[in-house]
């Protein structure tokens, strides 16, 4: 997608803050930052990181800088393979106008070397947010994969997908009550966007988001169906 146009859709849904998460990468991250600004949107870095167990994870954080250092540790966890774009597309990189930079030659459709406790780990420690994606879907799901939410694990939040409301999510994925779930566009195309989470917080901060999501400091989140 086009960086302006991502930053003009999400205004014209009224939405004031979204998260750049590419697959195992953050090359587009700081185009659509620079493509926000001075529009009102806040837009923050991160990346949708795959590990060895075939599980999908988004890592959020508060500068390029913090991203820019899981994007090494992933890059040196990738394996060494070439992108077929025959088969699985182009994975171009463009700047904040939307032109092209460059082509990624390596595959990013895989997964890292790097289990989800060890990836939990680096993220907290960058200080970031690391929540496991669409744990309610059979592909790349946590409870699919593991059969359970490793309760060593101290996450934050969940997410699950747009296709099902979080009561019904609890109903199926009883593992999943007692977390805090948001739920998430996972937006591939401008149509895809759902701005399902409202965050009452002082900035559009990954601190401020995580005492929102434990409703600490008068900070509060709520997940609805916008009309």
């Amino acid at each position: 997608m086009i960086p302006p146009l991502i930053v003009q859709e999400a205004i014209s849904q009224g939405i004031n803050l979204i998260a750049i998460t590419d697959h195992n990468a953050s090359y587009n991250a700081s185009a659509v930052i620079q493509a926000a600004k001075g529009s009102g949107l806040t837009v923050l870095p991160g990346m949708e990181l795959q590990t060895e167990e075939e599980i999908h994870s988004i890592c959020l954080f508060d500068t390029l800088d913090q991203l820019d250092e899981l994007q090494k540790i992933v890059d040196s966890k990738l394996p060494d393979m070439k992108n077929n774009i025959e088969y699985l597309g182009e994975q171009f990189v463009v700047d904040d106008e939307g032109e092209f930079i460059r082509r990624e030659e390596r595959l990013l459709i895989t997964s890292a070397k790097l289990s989800i406790d060890k990836a939990f780990e680096i993220v907290t420690n960058l200080g970031g947010l690391f929540i496991p994606a669409h744990v309610n879907r059979e592909a790349y799901g946590i409870i699919s994969h593991l059969g359970f939410i490793p309760p060593d694990l101290k996450f934050d939040a969940l997410e699950i997908s747009r296709h099902l409301s979080i009561v019904e999510c609890i109903d199926r994925f009883p593992q999943i009550k007692g977390y805090n779930i948001i739920q998430s566009g996972d937006v591939h195309y401008l149509l895809d966007f759902l701005g399902a989470n409202y965050f009452d917080i002082e900035k559009p901060t990954i601190l401020e988001i995580k005492k929102a999501l434990h409703k600490i400091d008068k900070r509060s989140y709520v997940v609805k169906k916008r009309s």
